[in-house]
Order: C-alpha cells, then sequence, then structure tokens
C-alpha cells in the first residue's frame, strides 16, 4: 500500500490541470486526472506522471453532466481499490471548465446554461458526489478567475459562475471542517493556455493590453498557476482554509 497521498485532479489533460498534475506528482503525490475529449492527451500526461514517479490514471468525466457522477464515483472507487488498494483519495482539484466571450447583451440562453452546468452546478454536485471518497483531514480546491474580483466586457456569465464558486468555497469549508477538509479557491489572472479559444496566447495586442495593467508586467503562464494549487493543496498550507487566493501577478491592483 503506497504511503504517497492521492489528488484527482479535474480538467487534467491539457491547460492550468496538466501543470498542476505535474506540480503534485513533483511534490509526492500519486495522481488520478479527468478528461472529457482529450483521451490521448491524458494518457500522455499519465506516461509523464509515472516518469515522475507517480503512480497515475487517467479517467472519463464530463462536468456539465451531473447524470454521470454517480457512475463516476464509481469508476473512482474502483481505480482507487485497483492501483492504491484505498477507498479514499486526499486532494480534490475541481479545476475542469469551458470559456465563454459574448457581451452581457448578446449572451444566449444556452452559453448561460452550459457555464452553469459546467462552472457551478458541476463543481457543486461532483463535490458531492466525491465526499464518502475524500480522506477526513484531506483538500479540495476550486478555481475561480480574477474575473470574479474585476470586470471586463465580455464575460458576465463565465465570471457570474465563479463567483458562485467562491460563495461555495466558503460554504463548504464550514461544513466540512468538522472532518478538518480545507476548502479554498484559487483565482488566476489571464493565462496563456488554449482557454477561451487560446485568445490571451495568440492574440498579441490583447496579451500586451493585459501586460500592461499588471504590476508584474507580463501575462500569466501555466507555471505561474501550477505551484499554487499544488501548495493549497499540500500540508503546509493546511491552516489556510475558506480563502480565495488570487494568482495574477497584480493585475488591476
Amino acid at each position: 500500500m503506497t504511503t504517497r497521498p492521492i489528488a484527482l485532479v479535474t480538467g487534467g489533460s491539457r491547460g492550468l490541470g496538466r501543470n498542476a498534475a505535474l506540480q503534485l506528482a513533483t511534490r509526492g503525490f500519486d495522481l488520478i486526472v479527468t478528461y472529457r475529449q482529450g483521451a490521448a492527451d491524458a494518457q500522455t500526461l499519465v506516461s509523464e506522471l509515472q516518469v515522475r514517479g507517480a503512480t497515475a490514471v487517467a479517467l472519463p468525466l464530463d462536468l456539465g453532466d451531473s447524470n454521470g457522477f454517480a457512475a463516476f464515483a464509481d469508476a473512482l472507487r474502483t481505480a482507487l481499490r485497483t492501483h492504491w488498494q484505498r477507498e479514499t483519495f486526499d486532494a480534490l482539484l475541481n479545476n475542469a471548465g469551458s470559456g465563454v466571450h459574448a457581451s452581457f447583451a448578446e449572451t444566449t440562453e444556452a452559453q448561460f446554461d452550459e457555464m452553469l452546468r459546467v462552472h457551478l452546478k458541476g463543481s457543486f454536485f461532483l463535490t458531492q458526489a466525491l465526499l464518502p471518497l475524500i480522506a477526513d483531514g484531506g483538500r479540495i480546491l476550486n478555481v475561480s478567475s480574477g474575473l470574479a474580483r474585476f470586470s471586463l466586457p465580455g464575460y458576465a456569465a463565465y465570471a457570474v459562475m465563479k463567483g458562485g464558486v467562491e460563495v461555495l468555497t466558503r460554504y463548504l469549508a464550514l461544513e466540512l471542517g468538522p472532518r478538518r477538509i480545507t476548502v479554498n479557491t484559487v483565482a488566476p489572472g489571464a493565462i496563456e493556455t488554449d482557454f477561451g479559444g487560446g485568445a490571451v496566447r495568440d492574440n498579441a495586442q490583447l496579451n500586451a493590453l493585459i501586460a500592461g495593467q499588471t504590476a508584474l508586467g507580463r501575462v500569466g503562464r501555466p507555471d505561474d498557476i501550477g505551484p499554487v494549487m499544488a501548495a493549497l493543496l499540500s500540508d503546509g498550507l493546511g491552516w489556510v482554509n475558506g480563502q480565495r487566493i488570487e494568482a495574477s501577478g497584480g493585475i488591476h491592483l
């Protein structure tokens, strides 16, 4: 039986989730990563994690379909028993998500509902479904956005859901306190990934605009966020609870 802690990272096949998984492996975690469409990318990540000494498994999960959460919990339970001979895991990173860019006036109900299903309803009910599998004394980290603090045109639907995630974090921290499970939020600023079609990464004008509004003078990269996520899921920050930690390089101060 392994003595390494086990972390579950949703949306781990790409972007910030991928970086966080690699950082967690470096910190001595074993990993379960989820993917919706990127099965090949997820398996590539599993191989990289194994090179770093971690036992790693990839499982499919559609965060926008809460009807599948019970089956996912069963698959997770099977993976824990098969690979670790355990009934629980230690850290949950609610990272998976998608974006939409549309003005308030032009946001459709379908776009709003998609953001609701994935970011708010998904995080709420997936965490609920997995509670019996999270070890007492464990860690939960939800992912918000700098856009829940400052406002930019075109992100109303996305940011509203992230604001809800931040409120959810505080309630979870309070209600799970008796089990010594800490719950926090990390709120990245603009990051150079393929999120939202890769606009921040690929649009030089947008990139320069954001960099000019950031105290450290550049846009964030995945390597700026993964270590923050890993730290908040590790024992060293175990007295931090119910908090929103923004990792944005100091944007809109």
